[in-house]
């Protein structure tokens, strides 16, 4: 599963393919159902990707409470590796006339499913009261284009800020509350083999954490990336001062550009002072650390045009082939884990945020020990998620070529944004 990018790499054209019909089920495989009725018991599949560690434990912790309380209803967790074998398996499944009951699913696939009709609008089951309890961005994330409520939340996180409180302190610093004085403390730093920050851009064939770090940037400048209608807005005042703005630390020695999570990697060996990262990432650097110095945490920093933040993580969907007791059976699932303390449970232990404000109560402890819980949850009012159209991902790949470009200085910061601009336009007409 991937840990901190806003998605991990996944498989497009296999999408395409297998929501083409059932002739392409040699190539994508097949699912199991998405449930059944027996003896007055209803048994549906939730297809989904915390397959490993306190993910997995606290998912069938979660589950096993449901169930308790629920003894009608049984649940099969079908648990996959990583979302790009999700993906595939979900949308093999459809093709196949056999998705599961519910299944994990960002944005854009959210949109495809529900494009091809394999999904039923969630507004079938919850109400205002259901939706008044979630944050604003959490909410928000929710809806396709046309005001459809089609998905309700499940694993989500923000970016924050982790740094060296060693090294910011011999320096005489504080931690940065704007991205100005983020780039003075990085430039103050760097040098003797040590540098503010390090980001991996990504690749055309799938963006990393530095290309979210830059969508950030460019909506504290002033304006998104992509348009609330999906179009791209690369090369924008707000999108050229952003990605100045990185090529400036480049080139004083404050930035560098690496693969499989650099920043973490830096921040770890004591050469980097900061690492810019979803909260799913607290224990990594932390056990990157490895106890060699004190990491401090902060809320990301503030641009001219105020705070910004990246919402990652995925959404729940159901499928329509299930029976009406089971998408009933699910959706009081799904409630469950958006319940309050069913989000105590699963942000104290997973690394995820809760998608609650109502859940904070029952975590005073918790975040007395982890401060950086509140300030991150409280993001979650702010943050944004990816539009939810088929062509974003690919898109973000032609943002992350221009950010390699503009960083090796083959090309200027205007121009290379200009060349993805035009490369990210041709990419949605031929998604539409």
């Amino acid at each position: 599963m991937a840990r901190r990018s806003r998605r991990s790499l996944m498989a497009l054209g296999t999408l395409a393919v297998c929501l083409a019909g059932t002739g392409a089920l040699a190539a994508c495989g097949s699912s199991s159902a998405s449930g059944s009725e027996r003896n007055g018991k209803v048994s549906i599949t939730f297809m989904e990707a915390m397959s490993s560690g306190t993910l997995k434990t606290s998912l069938e912790h979660l589950t096993q409470q449901f169930e308790q309380a629920n003894p009608n209803i049984k649940v099969n967790l079908d648990a996959v590796s990583d979302y790009g074998t999700l993906q595939t398996k979900e949308t093999a499944a459809i093709a196949a006339g056999k998705p599961p009951t519910i299944g994990q699913a960002y944005e854009d696939w959210a949109a495809t499913f529900a494009n091809s009709k394999a999904i039923v609008p969630i507004s079938n089951f919850a109400t205002a009261d259901d939706l008044s309890h979630l944050y604003d961005g959490v909410k928000k994330d929710l809806y396709l284009p046309g005001n459809q409520l089609y998905m309700w939340p499940f694993n989500k996180s923000v970016v924050i800020t982790y740094y060296n409180q060693a090294m910011l302190q011999a320096k005489h610093l504080t931690a940065p509350t704007t991205w100005d004085q983020f780039a003075t403390d990085a430039k103050a730093v760097a040098g003797n083999g040590t540098v503010g920050i390090a980001i991996d851009p990504g690749t055309s064939s799938g963006a990393g954490g530095g290309e979210s770090l830059f969508e950030m940037i460019a909506g504290s400048y002033g304006t998104p990336v992509f348009g609330t209608d999906g179009s791209p807005q690369f090369n924008s005042p707000a999108a050229v001062q952003a990605m100045q703005y990185l090529v400036n630390l480049k080139n004083a020695g404050a930035l560098a550009v690496g693969t499989n999570y650099p920043g973490e990697t830096d921040l770890g060996a004591g050469k980097g002072l900061f690492d810019v990262s979803s909260v799913a990432s607290y224990y990594y650097d932390q056990q990157a650390i490895g106890g060699k110095f004190p990491m401090g945490t902060a809320a990301a920093p503030a641009g001219p045009a105020g705070r910004t933040n990246a919402l990652a993580g995925t959404n729940i969907v159901m499928f329509a082939k299930a029976s009406s007791a089971e998408q009933k059976a699910a959706w009081t699932y799904m409630k469950f884990l958006s319940s309050a303390s069913s989000q105590a449970y699963w942000a104290e232990n997973s690394g995820y945020l809760p998608v609650t404000p109502d859940a904070m109560a029952q975590m005073t402890d918790f975040v007395a020990k982890n401060p950086y819980v509140k300030f991150a949850a409280d993001d979650l009012s702010i943050a944004v998620g990816a539009p939810p159209y088929s062509w974003i991902t690919k898109c973000q790949g032609d943002l992350a070529v221009a950010m390699q470009s503009a960083l090796s200085g083959k090309q200027t910061a205007a121009a290379a944004l200009a060349d993805a601009q035009k490369q990210a336009t041709a990419d949605k007409s031929s998604s539409q």
